[in-house]
C-alpha cells in the first residue's frame, strides 16, 4: 500500500471510530481471558474498508459441488449453529490481537452442497477481490469458523462485515475479510492475493510467511 493510501486509510479509520456505533458494548474479557479491542487492529486491506449491505449480500458456495448454494446474510445466521472461541490473530507486520470470535463452521456450510470426492482445496473470495486458499482437510479437521461477531458485537465494516474467516494457526493474511464466495476446487497449487506475491501458501504460524 502506498504512503498516500495508508494515510487515507488511517484518516478513514479515525472517522469510522468516531461515527460508527456498535449495537452494544464489546466484551473486554471472556471466561477469565482478557480480549483485545476491535480498534486494536491495523488497516492493511488491499483496497481499504469495504461496505457490504445486508439486504443485497449473498454468500455463494460453488465449484466442485453437486448442489451450488447461495445464502442471504440472515439465512446463514438462522440456518446454522453458532460457535464461539477465543483465537489470537498474528499479523506479519508484527502485531497481534486476542479476540472472541463467533460464527458458523465452514464445514457445515459445505455439508449443504455434497462436495465432490475430487475436491482438495477451498478457495475463499472477498468483496474487494482478495482471495486465499486452504486444504479441504484443514477446514474440516480444525472446525474453522466463518465469523459474524467479534467480542460479542456484529462485525463492523472495517473488520470484515458480513463475514471474516478465523484461520487459526495461520498468519493474518489468511484471515480473509468480506467473504462472498467459498469455492470448492481440485487445484492444490492455487495461490491467492499475497501468496502469488511470494507469501507462503500454507501460512503456518510455526513457519516463516515467505516461501
Amino acid at each position: 500500500m502506498s504512503i498516500l493510501l495508508s494515510l487515507i486509510a488511517l484518516a478513514f479509520g479515525d472517522f469510522f471510530k468516531e461515527n460508527f456505533e456498535l449495537e452494544s458494548k464489546e466484551l473486554t474479557s471472556y471466561e477469565g481471558e482478557d480480549l483485545s479491542s476491535i480498534y486494536d487492529f491495523r488497516e492493511n486491506s488491499i483496497k481499504g474498508y469495504q461496505y457490504v449491505t445486508k439486504e443485497t449480500y449473498r454468500l455463494t458456495i460453488s465449484g466442485l459441488v453437486n448442489n451450488t448454494q447461495q445464502f442471504t446474510y440472515d439465512e446463514v445466521l438462522n440456518s446454522f449453529t453458532s460457535y464461539k472461541k477465543v483465537v489470537e490473530l498474528f499479523c506479519v507486520e508484527g502485531w497481534e490481537v486476542n479476540i472472541l470470535w463467533e460464527g458458523i463452521l465452514v464445514k457445515e456450510l459445505l455439508n449443504t452442497t455434497n462436495v465432490s470426492t475430487n475436491a482438495t482445496t477451498i478457495i475463499f473470495h472477498a468483496y474487494d477481490g482478495y482471495t486465499t486458499s486452504f486444504p479441504l482437510d484443514f477446514i474440516i479437521d480444525n472446525d474453522i469458523i466463518l465469523a459474524h461477531k467479534i467480542n460479542g458485537v456484529t462485525l463492523p465494516p472495517e473488520r470484515g462485515f458480513p463475514f471474516q474467516l478465523v484461520a487459526e494457526s495461520k498468519w493474518g493474511y489468511k484471515w480473509i475479510k468480506w467473504v462472498t464466495e467459498i469455492e470448492v476446487s481440485d487445484d492444490s497449487d492455487y495461490e491467492g492475493y499475497w501468496e502469488s506475491r511470494g507469501y507462503s501458501n500454507e501460512g503456518d504460524l510455526n513457519k516463516g510467511f515467505f516461501d
